[in-house]
């Protein structure tokens, strides 16, 4: 059959590999696209030319992928947060995301995965509210960058554990409506939604209205079949909100190996698939 679902993984998944190495072996193993951690490319944005670009851009292309995006957006940087007090703080993180936006849409890629969970925690003296306002200040101001680009935001519910705020896609989903921007949408991660009381499936039909895009992971960090996760009711469940964004594969504890945890991750993504045919 046709899949009703696009997969992709993430190059941090292959660690020091050369971009063009990850790519022709993302390729091989059946994946249509592949998402970049921006760490992975340069230090900042603004340290990688047009010519840089491009060639990035050429040699995800040669292997026959698709950029999906960027994640992991404010991940090794310094003195940005989106819900710190100080406007000269929130003024630069607007100026770094509207730079990793940029840098998106000359990949060729569409999504930011906005997680960063150390960049959004309450600071001393800010209340869960005000950091609410904070961070609809910041994504409102970057609304008009994101339209130039053709680029989305997709904020992402974090657990508890990581962060204090946006700890659940229903919170999530409220901000967004408050913002009210077709390009501020919704992530949803499978791990961090196995920490709400609401099943994973349950909160991606309540979500469907709002999702722009995926991660496929397990409880244990590793890749979808590598836990105890049951992704059955998960890919029916966005079978049918019919999802048309990327399955991407993001994987924390990299013990298997990357070729392993690429390979078997989309193997049991595809055994998945034929079991709701």
């Amino acid at each position: 059959m046709n899949s009703p679902f696009r997969y992709a993984i993430c190059n941090e998944t292959f660690g020091e590999w050369p971009l063009a190495k990850a790519c022709d072996f993302v390729a091989s193993c059946g994946y249509g696209g592949i998402e970049l951690a921006p760490f992975t490319l340069a230090a900042s944005p603004d340290d990688l030319s047009t010519t840089a670009r491009g060639e990035i851009r050429r040699t995800i292309a040669r292997a026959g992928l698709d950029c999906v995006g960027l994640h992991w957006l404010l991940a090794k940087s310094e003195g940005l947060h989106v819900a710190h007090p100080d406007t000269t703080v929130r003024d630069r993180t607007v100026a770094y995301l509207a730079d990793l936006a940029r840098l998106c849409h000359d990949l060729g890629g569409r999504v930011l995965v906005f997680g960063s969970p150390r960049q959004r925690s309450l600071l001393p003296g800010v209340t869960l509210k005000q950091a609410h306002g904070f961070i609809r200040e910041v994504f409102s101001r970057l609304v008009p960058v994101l339209e130039a680009t053709d680029t989305v935001v997709a904020l992402e519910p974090l657990s508890p554990a990581e962060t204090d705020v946006l700890t659940t896609a229903a919170e999530t989903c409220t901000l967004l409506a408050s913002i009210g921007s077709p390009h501020i949408r919704l992530h949803l991660d499978v791990k961090a939604m196995a920490a709400e009381p609401t099943s994973t499936p349950d909160i991606i039909r309540a979500s469907a209205p709002w999702l722009e895009h995926f991660h496929a992971n397990d409880e244990n960090l590793q890749g979808p079949g590598f836990g105890s996760v049951d992704f059955l009711p998960i890919f029916q469940a966005l079978d049918e909100i019919g999802y048309a964004g990327w399955v991407s594969v993001e994987v924390f504890d990299l013990a298997p190996g990357a070729e392993r945890l690429a390979r078997e991750s989309i193997a049991s993504m595809l055994r998945i698939e034929n079991d709701l045919a």
